[in-house]
């Protein structure tokens, strides 16, 4: 099965950028859509951004224009830029697989986590 390998969590202030990278092992033949969730303390767990295979991609609209997923095909990888950031970006982000036909992801990373300090 897919397993997935998230990096590139830390501290940064406000303003500043980081760059999340997931790696996927394992056959993703049917798997369509690789996207990044994110859980914030005290909040429920909601789609940040999506990428599907032909390039189309879904953005929640706090993060529009501020953050920019792609992805690797050739290395089954999927990134997420952030830029400009906020303190209330401020969540453990989490790397997902789905098969199109799906709405709740199947395949989940072990969270990475993003602060953003005032």
């Amino acid at each position: 099965q897919v397993q997935l390998l998230e990096s590139g969590g830390g501290l940064v202030q406000p303003g500043g950028s980081l760059r999340l990278s997931c790696a996927a092992s394992g056959s993703i033949y049917s798997i369509s859509v690789m996207g990044w969730y994110r859980q914030a303390r005290g909040k429920e767990r909601e789609l940040v951004a999506e990428a599907f295979a032909s390039g189309v991609t879904n953005y929640a609209d706090s993060v529009k224009g501020r953050f920019t997923i792609s992805r690797d095909n050739a290395k089954d990888t999927v990134y997420l830029q952030m830029n400009s950031l906020r303190p209330e970006d401020t969540a453990v982000y989490y790397c997902a697989l789905r098969s199109l036909i799906r709405v709740v992801p199947e395949y989940w990373g072990q969270g990475t986590q993003v602060t953003v300090s005032s």
